[in-house]
């Protein structure tokens, strides 16, 4: 926090519930007085509810933390997940009632800076760069549309998670679902 406001990463922190119990009352007692601040969080808290609307909908796809899908499950969302071991595959589906799809990748993350995942389906490739991962997890969480996965027909999608550094990229694992269209 400088002498006058409070920095984004400080923000994002106390709205994320991040802090101790003496740094939330220092940056609550700034915010609360501080209209300029106030008016920033009031920001980012439209901007979180946007984007829970958006993955709510199945409009986006993304990697989320594990951390995320267990407040998801808090919150009693019907989540439909699959655990992918390192160079596995698995058969999967959503059905109906599902609200949320994940594929957890098992990963080795250990010293690991930055990963980047590959996805690959029927020849095309796509790249998301810097994806969020917890080391100590020893996962990654794929969240993709389950709208656009509901409307897929059968086919696979393979994900390379890639380690890249200094010394350039190391392939982490590479991950295969095999999609079926739900059968009620």
């Amino acid at each position: 926090m400088s002498a006058s406001h409070i920095d984004f990463a400080g923000l994002m922190a106390y709205w994320l519930g991040e802090l101790d119990e003496a740094r939330e009352a220092e940056v609550e007692t700034h915010y609360l007085g501080c209209a300029e601040c106030s008016a920033r969080l009031a920001e980012l808290e439209a901007l979180a509810a946007g984007v829970r609307t958006v993955f709510a909908k199945g409009l986006a796809a993304t990697i989320v933390t594990p951390g995320f899908v267990e407040r998801v499950r808090a919150r009693g969302v019907q989540i439909r997940e699959y655990v992918v071991p390192r160079n596995g595959s698995v058969n999967c589906s959503v059905a109906p009632q599902d609200d949320v799809l994940f594929g957890r990748m098992s990963v080795p993350l250990a010293g690991v800076e930055r990963v980047d995942a590959i996805f690959r389906i029927e020849g095309d490739e796509s790249r998301l760069e810097d994806v969020p991962f917890d080391a100590a997890s020893g996962e990654v969480v794929l969240a993709p549309s389950i709208a656009h996965v509901r409307s897929l027909p059968a086919h696979q999608q393979v994900v390379r998670l890639v380690a890249v550094g200094g010394g350039g990229e190391t392939v982490l694992g590479e991950y295969t679902f095999n999609h079926s269209p739900h059968r009620g």
